[in-house]
């Protein structure tokens, strides 16, 4: 973060010195260090980010089980908060289609297979995540269940267990050896995050 006179500036927008000197927009991504610091422009580190859903602060997490005081006070845990979202969101998957139940029950037709099937798989999909949600250790857990990326890279393991890394020498199509020049690197792959939550069913057309 870059500051004038204790306050921040931002690149791609105008401004004034102390002395009432204007700088165009553009200033700031043109001007060397030097040039900045002799008009008086410090910078700082940014203010550390954090997922206000699931921190109170840095390194400051919220509450993950529901706690009851002796008063018999229950104060709500991230994991009862994101378990009910879970409801939330399967009855949002499931509300486009409720007329269709609606419907065959009037007219006392059958219900479409592809829907029943659907509407199946959204509540075992909820209860599912409800229970990966129960079972997360921590905070961080938690987070990653619900948000973490799809794929990670990793190191490759053998049958053993063991990180697998780069052979010491390469044999060619010829059966000729020659030196790795990444022997003893690791060997990463992408990899399914298996800590991310079951995915909910694709919605039907």
């Amino acid at each position: 973060m870059l500051l004038l006179n204790g306050k921040p500036l931002s690149y791609d927008r105008a401004f004034t010195d102390a002395s009432g000197i204007q700088y165009p927009a553009n200033w700031l991504r043109l001007a060397s260090l030097a040039e900045k610091q002799a008009i008086g422009i410090t910078e700082v580190a940014n203010d550390p980010v954090y997922d206000q859903r699931f921190y109170w602060g840095v390194d400051n997490p919220k509450q993950l089980e529901d706690v009851t005081d002796e008063d018999g006070n229950v104060t709500t845990g991230l994991k009862t908060l994101w378990s009910a979202k879970q409801g939330e969101i399967a009855a949002s998957l499931l509300a486009p289609s409720d007329w269709r139940i609606i419907k065959a029950k009037e007219t006392s037709t059958n219900i479409p297979s592809a829907w029943k099937t659907y509407r199946a798989a959204v509540r075992t999909a909820c209860n599912t995540r409800q229970t990966e949600i129960a079972a997360a250790a921590d905070v961080p857990a938690l987070k990653e269940l619900l948000f973490g990326a799809a794929t990670i890279t990793r190191q490759q393991t053998d049958a053993d267990g063991n990180g697998v890394v780069e052979p010491d020498t390469i044999t060619d199509a010829d059966g000729n050896e020659t030196a790795n020049p990444v022997a003893g690197q690791a060997v990463m792959e992408t990899v399914a995050n298996p800590a991310i939550a079951t995915s909910w069913p694709a919605t039907l057309e």
